[in-house]
């Protein structure tokens, strides 16, 4: 099916894709309220939304998760840097960059094999126990997308009674990581 004699974007390798953006604000009031209108006024979902004070109090990062084509993702960015007290915009998805999560679940854990099993799960994932009940464990669990992913995956056979997360935060790498020194 072709629009105006032209293929659809997505036949076009136009698919969308996962996008992490870095917005560099000024840290006044009604700053966020503005970036996420124009994003949800475009019928765009936002996936993730962390907001924080920088180094610099007078300037807040915005890491925003958004689902889209590089193209529809590109003009939002264009009219992002178009905003007041919008500073700098990346699209980290484009760069090498590090992402962390953080997220706190209750799982019930009543008889001795499960909470055994929930605490050895916690050493292989690196979560830390932060509330115990006779019935539950509560965790904090703090890692990548597909980590937090894994060890949800593992922790809702023992019945998730809740869950709260985070948004998802980035940063680009350092240069020297990007020229292949180890340690990440």
């Amino acid at each position: 099916m072709t629009l105006n004699g032209r293929q659809p974007a997505e036949s076009q390798g136009d698919r969308p894709r996962r996008h992490t953006l870095a917005i560099q604000v000024d840290n006044r009031p009604g700053v966020l309220a503005r970036v996420t209108t124009l994003i949800s006024g475009r019928g765009f979902n936002i996936d993730s939304l962390s907001v924080a004070e920088t180094m610099d109090p007078e300037v807040s990062l915005i890491t925003l998760i958004i689902t889209g084509s590089p193209r529809i993702i590109a003009q939002i960015i264009k009219q992002l840097r178009k905003l007041v007290n919008v500073i700098k915009v990346q699209d980290l998805s484009e760069l090498d960059y590090v992402e962390r999560q953080l997220i706190m679940v209750r799982i019930r854990a009543e008889e001795e094999a499960a909470r055994s099993e929930i605490m050895r799960l916690c050493e292989i994932f690196r979560a830390k126990v932060i509330d115990v009940s006779l019935r539950s464990f509560t965790l904090e669990i703090t890692g990548g997308s597909d980590k937090i992913a894994a060890a949800l995956g593992l922790l809702s056979g023992f019945g998730i009674e809740e869950q709260v997360s985070t948004g998802l935060t980035a940063m680009t790498r350092s240069a020297c990581q990007k020229q292949g020194a180890k340690g990440a």
